[in-house]
């Protein structure tokens, strides 16, 4: 079973790796179109991956039968010559890792799929394990470090998930005019306000900001 990154996480009982920032690392570059290209058949749940796919009335194990949540998953996901029960097994995966960080700490959980350390996360809930559709609802809401501006943003307090000793902060309003700005050198979870005046909202080495509330 895959563990996803590792990074200073709030205190767990043994297990996989908690995902999170490591202190000081800048947040990792996207991948360039082409390299994202190359790299996509190497992740068969990768909805994004070019190539021919297996008809879904064609999609069954060597051995058993998949259910009707299975199958569904499965469709437009298996590659030609690809064993569905390895595609299957990864978004499976993707769902024993929710369910563990869920037990060690829920905020984490949810950072690590607003910043894509648990990738496809929305699509393996969705069809293997519905019981964290609440992680997948917050964490649309969140805010990955980066700068976020214009109609990405949304008013409202946010709370920050596994943030490190380096995160940071600013909001900046109309004009570039600076609003608030903010450290935490104790690695410890802090609390801000977006106000409906912002137009940008930059974080640094605070892994991922969840909203207070349903929506912030």
């Amino acid at each position: 079973m895959g563990t996803p990154a590792a990074g200073p996480p709030p205190p767990a009982p043994p297990g996989p790796a908690v995902p999170g920032p490591s202190a000081g690392t800048p947040t990792e570059k996207p991948q360039e179109p082409k390299e994202a290209e190359e790299a996509a058949p190497s992740d068969p749940s990768a909805p994004a991956a070019t190539g021919p796919r297996t008809p879904p009335d064609e999609i069954a194990p060597a051995t058993g039968t998949f259910t009707k949540e299975q199958k569904e998953y499965l469709a437009d996901r298996v590659p030609k010559g690809m064993d569905p029960a390895a595609v299957l097994e990864t978004g499976q995966e993707t769902c024993d890792k929710l369910r563990y960080l869920v037990k060690a700490d829920r905020d984490t959980a949810v950072g690590a799929i607003a910043t894509d350390e648990i990738p496809d996360a929305a699509d393996a809930v969705a069809g293997l394990c519905p019981q964290h559709q609440d992680l997948v609802d917050e964490a649309a809401y969140a805010y990955p470090d980066g700068a976020h501006t214009g109609k990405k943003l949304r008013p409202g307090v946010y709370r920050s998930a596994s943030p490190t000793a380096d995160c940071s902060w600013q909001i900046t309003g109309a004009g570039g005019k600076e609003l608030s700005r903010g450290s935490s050198g104790t690695g410890k979870s802090r609390k801000i306000t977006i106000p409906d005046s912002a137009r940008t909202f930059t974080s640094t080495g605070c892994y991922a900001w969840l909203p207070e509330g349903a929506k912030g």
